[in-house]
């Protein structure tokens, strides 16, 4: 099977998919990364809204109505959900194989 042109995904892009799979703004989206890779992966504001602003291009990510006017709530698409599950086998793949060799 062909791999799609669009992966490997970088690391920031890979959780801001996966935090993305529930409504949340930018700031919310920095702090849910921190908590689920235990501090492990820090992704500055800068980052997040180039980040954020790609994804929007490539619709994998929309935004989504808001109550507070002055925060632009995110939410994967469709598009994005195939991206993220087709990199989450991936990776799965390559962890399986590194078992393989007792990694």
């Amino acid at each position: 099977m062909a791999r799609d042109k669009n992966l490997p995904l970088t690391e920031t892009t890979y959780y801001v998919l996966l935090v993305l799979t529930r409504p949340l703004h930018g700031y919310a989206a920095i702090q849910e990364i921190a908590r689920i890779s235990q501090d492990t992966v820090k992704v500055a504001a800068g980052t997040m809204y180039g980040a954020t602003e790609n994804l929007l291009k490539l619709k994998w990510i929309k935004e989504v109505p808001s109550t507070d006017k002055r925060r632009r709530v995110y939410q994967i698409t469709m598009a994005g959900q195939k991206i993220l599950t087709l990199e989450t086998a991936r990776l799965r793949q390559l962890g399986a194989l590194a078992a393989e060799f007792g990694y």
